[in-house]
């Protein structure tokens, strides 16, 4: 496979020029864009008048090229994709190009990389689309040996006559196959069958990002371009009062300096622009600007009131997202009743790859290049912002160095696009390391009330009140009254069917603080909070945490899962001095279970001895990547859990580089076993799901040891 960005859109439609050189098939998106659609030729398309989703397009040589319209930002799309259609259409690996789509949801649907959907979301259009493009190459070979196409079957690029043993390759075929009508109702492998998915293939990415070749938004060069930086200002909602440009006008290389408004959510963020011939000359510029700030009309809130206000509203009517039974009711009367609270940091994104954008505005066109989530949301955003029709808003994704939810925001973006228009002239865009980590949007803090009655040894009653805040309620005109439809996130979906009492509710804290997604979303805070509460729970029914959730669960799926991790960690072989903690979560329609080992160092310190993770994301293309994504996963849970927290003062960001905010270490890090389940589930995520339970994991392992419940986070390990 060569997993390229070189193939840009005009190769791309050159290769499937609608002439019959090459055989293009895709989905046909009609009216909404919905996730369903029929596939169609190109010729078909441009017969039609319409946009095709092209997917493959199989040349004269025998090539094929894939249009991704999802992100790459690490979590493998360049490398599962092709090996689902490479499946399908009996090809090698090394026959097949992948390159990004640009933004257009019109023609390819949505184009968010988030939730870890890309695979789970659109995994049987890919199956269908190979397998479509390889019974039209049969029927083409069948039509020219004037023989039944049942006597021909595909593999490695050719098609094969059974009785004669003819062979003929793709690449001859192209033309005739292009002209057929694309069958209905292709069969499709059984996973038995398989030879490339659900193999352990090596990325054909990797060496092109480790040896330079791979273009990162930040490394993506135009013509003529301007280097752009942005003194912003500090409190997040302040304005510009004035500013002194004299000294940084004088500095060599600067070009333009002018104010900024940015969106945010329903607010605008201000600063002063410094635009050069190079990065450097900007950011040398921008020191020398005087700005003076209006930090009037809003609270500079710090950490300690934050909370408490937190812990407040914990005393307030929730917004009730489910409900079953009677809790209070069943609370009230029964005599074993457990409380818990739980707190969890704000955090930064801190992806490797800063914030970066390059926007080029013209008078009747606005194009993009970067490391992009949501191409399709910037088209959508610019065209409102630009006033300018959609087709000429276009959107060039590129690899990402991480996103984490962060790189699907349009605030970037925008602000390159309106810089550009002021300017006239392309302009790069570089958010410093200071920029990214004080900036926000943050991953929200969050304080939780747990309460549960247990009779008989079993969960009676169980509620949960999340204070924090509501990342819907920040858009423009949301609707303020509504719950937080999350709050149930990371909790496994059978536990509230064996459970007849229950309440979980939140109540929306107010801060002037951007927050929004982070990897794995609310289920990273949700995650501590409900399976710590749970292990609390196993405990003062006496029972082992692993027999007590089982009890509770009652399901084979998820009961399978948890006879893994007894299997693969010697659960019921460990030792009376050993410290062993387990969280089990589900988000984005996976499941994944977690077991952390800790002891005591020589010198008294906790240390982590062992770390067993279970995934079960049912249906899935490569074991390697799904391997690589839990251990990355677990990693920067660690780092959440004893490590990272954004603090505020006077309604700043305290931390500002990795000096404060720092990166857990190789040393830090244990192995770390991971396990795949293997069972007939429809696919679920992988990039995300592989965060929630380790907290929960360590801190329920540190009380085994210790007796020692940690109900907030983040902490020092230490110093437990």
């Amino acid at each position: 496979m060569q997993p390229t960005n070189s193939i840009n859109r005009r190769r791309f439609l050159k290769l499937s020029s609608f002439t019959g050189a090459a055989l293009t098939i895709g989905f046909y998106f009609p009216a909404l864009a919905n996730d369903s659609g029929e596939i169609i030729t190109a010729e078909t398309a441009d017969s039609l008048g319409v946009e095709l989703n092209a997917w493959i397009t199989i040349d004269k040589t025998g090539k094929v090229s894939i249009l991704n319209h999802r992100a790459e930002m690490g979590q493998g799309t360049f490398q599962a994709i092709p090996q689902m259609v490479a499946e399908e259409l009996e090809v090698n690996l090394d026959q097949v190009s992948i390159a990004f789509a640009p933004g257009d949801q019109k023609k390819y649907g949505s184009q968010l990389t988030g939730g870890s959907s890309s695979i789970r979301s659109f995994y049987k259009q890919m199956l269908i689309t190979g397998a479509t493009a390889r019974e039209m190459l049969i029927e083409a070979a069948a039509k020219k040996w004037n023989v039944a196409k049942e006597e021909c079957y595909a593999q490695n690029g050719e098609v094969i006559h059974k009785p004669s043993n003819k062979k003929i390759g793709y690449g001859e075929l192209v033309e005739e196959a292009a002209k057929l009508t694309p069958p209905k109702a292709v069969p499709l492998k059984q996973r038995k069958d398989y030879t490339i998915i659900g193999k352990p293939l090596p990325r054909q990415d990797t060496p092109l990002k480790t040896n330079g070749q791979a273009i990162f938004g930040i490394d993506k060069r135009l013509p003529g371009m301007l280097y752009a930086v942005v003194e912003r200002n500090p409190r997040f909602l302040g304005k510009v009062k004035s500013y002194d440009d004299s000294a940084a006008k004088a500095l060599p290389g600067v070009k333009h300096i002018l104010k900024v408004q940015m969106p945010v959510f329903d607010t605008i963020r201000e600063g002063v622009a410094v635009v050069a011939d190079t990065t450097w000359a900007a950011m040398q510029a921008r020191k020398a600007l005087k700005i003076e700030w209006d930090d009037t009309g809003f609270e500079h809130l710090d950490t300690t009131t934050l909370y408490n206000r937190m812990k407040d509203d914990l005393q307030k009517p929730g917004l009730s997202q489910r409900t079953s039974g009677n809790f209070e009711a069943v609370y009230a009367k029964t005599d074993k009743k457990i409380e818990a609270i739980y707190e969890t940091p704000y955090e930064a994104h801190a992806c490797m790859e800063p914030l970066n954008c390059i926007a080029n505005v013209t008078a009747d066109h606005c194009e993009i290049w970067g490391p992009i989530q949501a191409p399709d949301w910037i088209q959508r955003d610019l065209s409102e912002r630009l006033n300018m029709p959609m087709e000429k808003i276009t959107v060039n994704m590129t690899f990402l160095g991480g996103g984490f939810g962060r790189k699907a925001f349009t605030d970037y973006t925008t602000e390159a696009a309106l810089i550009s228009k002021a300017i006239n002239a392309p302009v790069q865009i570089v958010w410093t390391r200071e920029d990214d980590i004080t900036q926000g949007p943050f991953r929200p803090g969050a304080v939780y009330e747990c309460k549960a009655a247990l009779d008989n040894g079993r969960i009676a009653a169980f509620q949960t009140k999340m204070a924090s805040q509501n990342m819907d309620h920040q858009w423009p005109h949301a609707d303020k009254t509504h719950f937080n439809g999350s709050t149930t996130e990371a909790l496994l979906e059978p536990y509230l069917n064996n459970i007849d009492h229950y309440s979980f509710a939140d109540i929306p804290t107010q801060s002037p603080i951007p927050v929004m997604w982070w990897r794995s979303v609310y289920a990273s805070t949700n995650g501590f909070a409900y399976e710590s509460f749970i292990d609390e729970l196993a405990h003062a029914a006496q029972k082992d945490p692993l027999e007590f959730r089982q009890q509770h669960l009652q399901n084979e799926r998820y009961n399978a899962l948890i006879d893994t991790l007894i299997t693969k960690t010697g659960w019921d072989k460990r030792g009376k001095n050993e410290g062993w903690g387990v969280a089990v979560t589900e988000c984005f329609k996976s499941v994944v279970g977690e077991a952390v080992k800790v002891s005591r160092k020589a010198d008294g310190k906790i240390k982590i001895d062992r770390i067993v993770a279970v995934m079960d994301c049912g249906w899935y293309v490569n074991p390697d990547i799904i391997k690589a994504q839990v251990e990355g996963s677990i990693v920067m849970a660690l780092g959440a859990a004893t490590i990272h927290e954004t603090h505020f003062e006077d309604g700043k960001t305290v931390e500002q580089n990795f000096d404060r905010y720092h990166m857990p270490r190789i040393m830090d890090v244990p192995d770390i076993e991971v396990y795949i389940m293997d069972n007939e589930e429809k696919p679920g995520g992988v990039g995300e799901p592989g965060l929630p339970p380790f907290a929960p994991a360590l801190c329920n392992a540190i009380f085994d040891l210790t007796g020692k419940r940690i109900r907030k986070l983040p902490f020092n390990l230490s110093k437990v």
